[in-house]
């Protein structure tokens, strides 16, 4: 299936526009992080997490305004639900932030309920997230997204080249730091759901950069008389159609779970949706523009440039 026939957009001659964007999203991301910093969850800053079970009845907007009436009404409220023999179970994470000691959060909450929700009400678990326990959760979550890069980094060395691998990471970087600034930007708290949908942002971008560098290698081959450029811009044409109708499909599937799913993975279906368009902008706009910059400063591959290109002039036998 062919979402556009045959096109001849010149990617490569207007790459400047895509990073002046790229520069502007990832300038406005750098200064919000040094003037506000991010908004971390209960998951880094440390709180209680109480599981509560309630009837069908009871809402997320009814418990709000319950620990209203305690001075905890900014908590973080997620429901779930599964099935069970007797029929459909809710239940209720409540997190709140770890403002005295955890039993007397735990207890003033839980007395509450009890007051407000008696019918029904069930306390399932209580867990406590220590400042310290949060602040080794952040740093574990950097070291994640760090080493997943790394280990992208040797296996596209090994699988195309270096500078392939370059081309790859780099928006990799980008991506992250760009669906980190929309959070930043709309103050959303990043938890560890939130780190989840970061690392599979990196490999659904991975995934379409790959696609293109693919092509890219095969018409190195196979079209030795075209410039570097030449090859780069139809091997982004030729596989345009699949990057669209690939990241389409995906942005609908995320799109029903960002405004249907629930509040339990709202946060992750939100990343998901914005790394997803930017992902498949930086595979096109970025990713293979890279290749471009490599070439021009990297004296190696511009003599192997000017060689192409002397053949690509070589007047052909007749």
């Amino acid at each position: 299936m062919q979402f556009f026939k045959k096109p001849s957009i010149d990617f490569i001659g207007n790459r400047k526009f895509g990073y002046m964007f790229s520069g502007t999203l990832i300038f406005i991301t750098l200064v919000l992080l040094f003037v506000r910093g991010p908004n971390y969850g209960i998951d880094f800053r440390g709180g209680v997490s109480i599981r509560v079970k309630f009837d069908n009845s009871v809402t997320v907007k009814m418990i709000r305004g319950s620990l209203q009436k305690i001075g905890y009404g900014n908590a973080e409220i997620k429901e779930t639900s599964r099935k069970t023999v007797g029929g459909i179970e809710k239940e209720m994470i409540i997190q709140v932030e770890l403002t005295r000691k955890p039993d007397v959060i735990a207890s003033k909450v839980t007395e509450q309920l009890k007051k407000d929700f008696s019918k029904g009400l069930d306390i399932r678990s209580i867990d406590t997230v220590g400042p310290k326990i949060g602040g080794e959760l952040r740093r574990a979550a950097i070291w994640a997204v760090l080493f997943s890069m790394l280990l992208i980094l040797v296996y596209i060395t090994l699988r195309f080249e270096f500078r392939f691998a370059v081309g790859a990471i780099i928006p990799l970087f980008h991506d992250v730091l760009i669906t980190l600034g929309f959070f930043l930007i709309f103050n959303l708290q990043i938890s560890l759901d939130v780190v989840a949908a970061f690392l599979t942002i990196v490999g659904y971008s991975l995934n379409d950069t790959i696609v293109v560098f693919d092509r890219i290698r095969e018409n190195m081959r196979t079209r030795r008389r075209e410039s570097f450029s030449q090859i780069i811009n139809e091997s982004i044409n030729e596989t345009l159609s699949r990057t669209v109708i690939t990241s389409f499909t995906t942005f609908l599937v995320i799109l029903v779970l960002f405004l249907f799913g629930g509040e339990v993975i709202h946060d992750f279906s939100f990343a998901m949706l914005v790394g997803v368009v930017i992902g498949t902008y930086s595979s096109i706009f970025v990713a293979a523009p890279l290749l471009i910059e490599w070439e021009h400063y990297s004296p190696r591959h511009k003599k192997m440039a000017e060689v192409r290109a002397r053949k690509a002039h070589k007047p052909k036998r007749r």
